[in-house]
């Protein structure tokens, strides 16, 4: 399949055409996913696994080096080449050209076969690319000679248009300049009027400056004295008010006295009659049975679902409760259509609301592990909003939260996290799920 005749002088590869090239590549890189892993060379085989046309867009290069350089990978690619050419690699194969085969695909798949006058084959494909191109670059000269043509008419009409147009411009403007002469004669005498109505103005402009100077003059001094006065006032204000904070402080000072009589006199009363400590109320007396001490132990379970807003609204009326939200896990339980930007301010336009009709203290833990920017949020006043740092989840940072609480106060975790709410749970406070926040804040219940 070689194609080189006994006693042929070897020939200089011939000059592949660009169209040849990238088919040589094509049927290649087609060829070369039906060869044994066995018969791949090293740098082919881990692009053997590719697309056809992937293979020849990134490995295009190395095939083609390993066809000029490996003559046994060239015969066995060869094979293959041939069965995907089918009726033209036969035909090629016993050294005939068929006539109506095209001269790209022709000279492709003679070069890869190696078949007889393989040469030949390239180099009339070579000649009839040329000759396309020559022919088109012919078309391409013939068009565009005669769309110069056909605007070298248009420009000749133009510019006829165009001459016959100034010369009714240049009659008009004849009749034009003559009246601008007349009008300029005009404007010169009426400029000639306005500098000798200027000069009068002047003159009245320079009398009323010197009245207005004079004026200014007057009203300065007024200002002088005025300002001189509004001090004497500022002067007096300040002793009467002196005069008044003495006036005060004395009946302050007087009031106290007479407090500290009356409590020294009932001090005094309660040891001359020996008055023994108050340590019983009235409620003390009542005969009935005493609750055990000690203190209940959550077990995390309610008569409430824990995806009843109910539940949460519950928990948040206890004193001082702490309530930390899992943020996205919230809002892509309530928004999951809207971008992540639009469900954070949601949520925490939400958390404000709440804060301020429950009091309780709101902080919200955004997951933020797999970035190192951090997004613009403006937190609303009283809301708390962390976000974890890069490579830790949101769950780790409300572990730490719930973990930096004192036992007993009111925490409550809102998550749909199994592992949080483990977790939450084991450090003996309660969890609420994300439904039950996401329904508290879209106005629904249950």
């Amino acid at each position: 399949m070689t194609g080189e005749g006994v006693g042929e002088e070897p020939e200089a590869a011939p000059h592949l055409p660009e169209a040849v090239r990238a088919r040589v590549l094509g049927l290649a890189a087609e060829a070369l996913g039906k060869l044994a892993p066995e018969h791949l060379p090293a740098s082919l085989k881990r692009v053997a696994s590719f697309a056809p046309a992937r293979r020849a867009r990134l490995a295009g290069s190395q095939i083609a080096g390993v066809l000029e350089t490996d003559e046994q990978f060239r015969e066995r690619l060869a094979v293959q080449v041939q069965a995907i050419a089918g009726e033209l690699g036969r035909a090629l194969a016993e050294g005939r050209t068929p006539s109506a085969a095209d001269p790209v695909e022709a000279a492709a798949t003679a070069y890869l076969l190696r078949s007889p006058g393989w040469r030949a084959v390239v180099r009339a494909a070579d000649e009839a690319l040329r000759s396309e191109r020559e022919q088109l670059e012919a078309q391409r000269i013939d068009e565009q000679t005669a769309r110069f043509a056909a605007r070298v008419a248009e420009l000749e009409e133009a510019a006829e248009t165009q001459r016959a147009r100034h010369k009714e411009q240049l009659e008009r403007l004849k009749g034009d300049y003559t009246d601008v002469r007349r009008k300029l004669g005009e404007s010169r005498a009426r400029v000639r009027e306005a500098e000798e109505a200027l000069g009068t103005t002047r003159a009245e402009a320079e009398q009323s400056a010197a009245a207005a100077t004079r004026a200014l003059a007057a009203a300065e001094a007024e200002v002088r004295r005025l300002r001189n006065r509004l001090n004497e006032l500022e002067t007096d204000l300040g002793a009467a008010r002196r005069t008044e904070r003495a006036g005060r402080v004395t009946g302050t000072v007087r009031a106290r006295l007479l407090l500290d009589t009356l409590t020294q006199a009932a001090q005094g009363l309660q040891r001359e009659l020996s008055l023994p400590a108050v340590d019983r109320l009235p409620g003390d007396s009542v005969d009935a049975d005493p609750g055990q001490e000690g203190s209940r132990i959550s077990a995390g379970r309610s008569s409430l679902p824990v995806d009843d807003p109910a539940l949460l609204e519950e928990l948040l009326r206890l004193p001082r409760a702490h309530l930390v939200i899992d943020g996205y896990n919230v809002t892509k339980h309530a928004w999951p259509e809207a971008p992540l930007d639009r469900q954070r301010e949601r949520l925490l336009s939400g958390a404000a609301a709440l804060l301020a009709r429950t009091k309780a203290e709101v902080t919200v833990v955004f997951d933020a592990a797999e970035s190192r920017e951090r997004p613009l949020v403006t937190p609303p006043r009283g809301v708390r909003v962390r976000f974890s740092r890069y490579g830790q989840i949101a769950d780790d940072v409300i572990r730490d939260l719930v973990a930096a609480e004192p036992a007993g106060r009111a925490v409550v975790v809102v998550s749909s996290d199994q592992e949080v709410a483990r977790d939450v749970v084991a450090e003996g406070f309660r969890v609420v799920a994300a439904g039950a926040l996401a329904a508290l804040l879209n106005g629904s219940r249950g």
